[in-house]
């Protein structure tokens, strides 16, 4: 290695590798003397993982300055003549063949590193910090990769600035599963991205396709691009079909079944049914025999429209459950043409958020019910992607031992994460009218939900004046015309009078 401090500097971490790895061996195989010694093993052994955990975000931050650094140095001792193609080339073929990866991959990382490094300073600090990472600042990258410099410094200290305007709730980015935080950061960016949602998704529209892509042991894939709306009510509707044919007699899985309905539905009229070898049809174009068809579900989607994107007096947009913002005419079109599958909820003029629903019965109503889809947008357990119809309200504190059948005292757990709570020591926290619960682990680690990032609706340019919107500068620099609702005033606020005038002349 040419530096001699970075050498030994390798060696040191080298060395603490060694006596990590001999801890995490002492622990597993060592005596057992304590008074409760396996709790002592998992609790040493899970603050390793946490402790690995922080090692390699700051060894990906450490990585990515350095790939920077020697693109940077690389392109000034480049000849400058040269041409800038070649020079890239030649950059990304020496990365690729010092950290063995291909032109490809060493090309994005040159990338991202670059981004991290010009443009991110506050993801950077998190990864150089352990607070986040790799695949997270990955996300940060690819969300505000089309993003003006002001544009992509909001959505960053959205998440990663805690003194940021309207900062986000709940559980922070770096600890949430990446996916998860890729789905909050690309919700946050559609809804204030400086172009209209309206022209982005007219352009949309015009690259909507199926496509077909061949693969091994003789299998294809179709995928298809469509409108929000469609693709939503389609796998909603497979969903709710797959649940009416699973029971004790079939085999299939939920995934298998959705597969041979799509089949079955696009080779044949009608709703049919499908086969267990996974064909939708026989050789004379009738569905196969065996299996009965069955009636289809309702399958339920909320349309969250704030009141006055509904009336038509703003294009803001509405928030389509299980997908994220979606233009405010295709909302405006689902309520307006009466789809049966799709509910409004008209959110609250001041913060965004609906009303709390409560009653004294044990089982909680169909209103309840979708308040908690409202509230939680997915089961609560962290780093669960289960957004599916069959969440199943829980009381948090049981109903035997006092607990009330109300909002803040439910849950909505998908059936994996339910069963672990009653056949496990994981446990939930408390929850709120606006807040999903928690999660203790049996090592008694707290693990926060995420959280649905209610904002005040935008209220039509006329109004604005009346109802007190103070314009704070750098409040939301995607949207800087926007000003701060000023929602806190009891017991009626200036948006809700400007609310009722509005609503009474229309």
């Amino acid at each position: 290695m040419g530096s001699g401090t970075a050498a030994r500097a390798f060696e040191a971490i080298e060395a603490a590798l060694s006596v990590l790895r001999g801890e995490v061996a002492r622990a597993a195989n060592g005596p057992l003397a304590q008074s409760d010694p396996l709790a002592a093993v998992a609790d040493e052994c899970l603050d390793i993982l946490a402790g690995v955990a922080r090692t390699e975000a700051r060894i990906a931050a450490l990585k990515a300055a350095a790939a920077a650094a020697f693109a940077e140095s690389a392109r000034r001792m480049a000849p400058p003549e040269v041409p800038v193609q070649a020079q890239e080339m030649a950059i990304a073929a020496e990365v690729g063949c010092i950290l063995a990866i291909g032109d490809r991959a060493a090309g994005a990382l040159l990338a991202q590193s670059y981004a991290l490094t010009t443009s991110l300073p506050r993801t950077l600090e998190a990864l150089t910090e352990g607070t986040m990472s790799w695949q997270h600042a990955r996300v940060m990258v690819d969300e505000t990769a089309t993003l003006s410099s002001k544009a992509a410094t909001a959505l960053e200290a959205h998440f990663l600035d805690p003194d940021a305007p309207n900062a986000a709730r709940g559980c922070p980015a770096g600890e949430m599963p990446a996916y998860r935080f890729r789905h909050k950061a690309r919700v946050w960016r559609e809804r204030h991205h400086p172009e209209s949602i309206e022209k982005r998704h007219a352009k949309g529209i015009e690259d909507r396709c199926l496509e077909f892509s061949p693969e091994q042991d003789g299998m294809a894939r179709l995928s298809a691009r469509l409108p929000a709306d469609q693709a939503m009510a389609i796998w909603n509707r497979y969903t709710a079909i797959a649940r009416g044919l699973q029971g004790p007699n079939e085999e299939r899985t939920l995934t298998q079944l959705r597969a041979d309905l799509f089949a079955a539905t696009a080779l044949h009229r009608g709703t049919g049914c499908c086969g267990r070898n996974g064909a939708g049809v026989d050789e004379a174009g009738a569905p196969p025999k065996g299996l009965a068809d069955v009636p289809v579900p309702r399958a339920e989607v909320l349309v969250t429209v704030p009141v006055f994107s509904l009336l038509g007096a703003t294009d803001e947009p509405a928030m389509l459950d299980g997908y994220g913002p979606i233009p405010a005419s295709m909302a405006r079109d689902l309520v307006a043409n009466g789809a049966a599958s799709f509910y409004r909820v008209l959110v609250d003029p001041r913060d965004g958020a609906p009303l709390e629903i409560g009653r004294t019965s044990y089982r909680p109503g169909k209103a309840m019910r979708r308040w908690l889809r409202l509230r939680d947008g997915k089961c609560p357990f962290p780093g669960c992607n289960n957004n599916s119809l069959d969440n199943e309200a829980d009381h948090l504190l049981a109903w035997h031992q006092g607990g009330t059948t109300g909002i803040s005292n439910l849950g909505q757990p998908c059936p994996k994460h339910h069963r672990l709570r009653h056949v496990s020591r994981w446990r939930p926290t408390a929850a709120s009218k606006n807040e999903p619960p928690g999660w203790v682990s049996p090592s008694g680690r707290k693990y926060r939900s995420e959280h649905q990032d209610w904002e005040p609706p935008e209220l039509p340019p006329p109004l604005q004046a009346r109802a007190g919107i103070l314009t704070q500068p750098g409040r939301d620099a995607m949207m800087p015309n926007k000003g701060t609702v000023d929602y806190f005033r009891l017991p009626r606020s200036h948006v809700e009078e400007c609310l009722a005038e509005y609503l009474a002349a229309r």
